[in-house]
């Protein structure tokens, strides 16, 4: 009998010490799959390491600069400083991104929508960029490449129908005189049509995380559903400019094409941006490249970079009075806010 309740302790012994094992085992367990420890699912890392959760901002204390705590938990550089307002710009709408660590440093209603007019090529070039696998391949632009374009005032780069022109010179055509018939030549050859292009720039904006935009054409013609914001936009150009194709047209002022059948001499086109520019600049830096745009509803608008220091800087304006006509208050406010710029 005494045996049998010394077996009896002993199991029970046994079956409690097993249990603590049991519960430790789960204690441990849990600790290593806590929230701060877990490991990042693939679609989880695209999430956090996406344009548009990277800038992530925060008001300073004037009200109208804005600094960034990047998810990275890149430092903010506290010894820059914007000496100008934003109030004090001619446009509506504007954002000032330093590069390195894609820090705000200023926005004025940089969420609020805009219509883009022609800085909508910045996003027909780099979906052409990445869609065309030879640069040097000549494709023709047709009649029907023209249609509708010259009774909308289309701006255009200079080439006619039936011309045969190599990619790489369409695309400087896209970019520094802003041609239309560029844009839409290039559209047809690689989707088939312009509106197959413009379900690209679409899928685009998604995966950059351009929550706020939305595109109907390739040129920036004024649509009631074509808008999107500075924001948005300079997601778009800091992606962009990291493609060295993207960023040798864009930082150019002046290209000239190779010879064609309708123009033996070739075409020089030259920025419009840079012309609007002439011979001012920034003290400290340079203006390095830009895309102008302008329709009545838009107002003019520009998306800019500059080099200031040892720095470089995007600028995206939009929705300055004036016209193609007037004085360009986007040049203007460029050349204030980067010349704001303090260390």
């Amino acid at each position: 009998m005494v045996r049998k309740i010394k077996k009896k302790k002993s199991g029970i012994r046994i079956f409690v010490l097993v249990l603590l094992m049991v519960v430790f085992a789960a204690f441990a367990y849990r600790s290593i799959i806590t929230p701060g420890n877990h490991q990042i699912s693939e679609k989880e890392y695209e999430d956090e390491t996406s344009l548009n959760s990277y800038i992530k901002i925060i008001p300073d204390s004037s009200g109208d600069r804005m600094t960034t705590v990047p998810p990275s938990k890149i430092e903010t550089d506290h010894s820059v400083s914007i000496s100008l307002s934003s109030n004090k710009l001619n446009s509506t709408n504007a954002i000032l991104i330093r590069l390195k660590d894609n820090t705000i440093l200023m926005q004025k209603n940089s969420e609020e929508k805009i219509y883009p007019a022609s800085m909508t090529k910045i996003m027909t070039a780099i979906i052409a960029i990445e869609n065309l696998p030879d640069l040097n391949e000549e494709i023709e632009l047709t009649h029907y490449t023209f249609n509708g374009l010259y009774s909308a005032d289309a701006s255009m780069a200079g080439f006619k129908p039936g011309e045969r022109v190599r990619a790489i010179d369409l695309l400087y055509g896209v970019m520094l005189p802003s041609g239309a018939e560029c844009c839409i030549a290039l559209a047809d050859h690689i989707a088939g049509s312009e509106q197959n292009f413009v379900k690209l720039m679409n899928q685009k904006a998604v995966v950059l995380g351009m929550g706020n935009t939305h595109f109907e054409n390739t040129t920036g013609l004024h649509d009631e559903n074509h808008y999107t914001t500075v924001k948005d936009l300079s997601i778009l150009l800091i992606y962009a400019l990291q493609k060295d194709t993207f960023r040798d047209i864009f930082t150019s002022s002046r290209h000239s094409t190779q010879p064609t059948n309708k123009h033996p001499g070739g075409i020089t086109f030259y920025s419009t941006m840079f012309e609007a520019l002439g011979d001012q600049d920034i003290i400290g830096g340079e203006i390095l490249g830009g895309k102008t745009g302008y329709t009545d509803e838009a107002g003019l608008c520009l998306a800019s970079i500059a080099k200031v220091g040892n720095q470089e800087y995007i600028l995206v304006t939009a929705g300055a009075k004036g016209s193609q006509y007037s004085e360009q208050f986007n040049i203007t406010d460029a050349l204030a806010v980067y010349n704001s710029i303090r260390k």
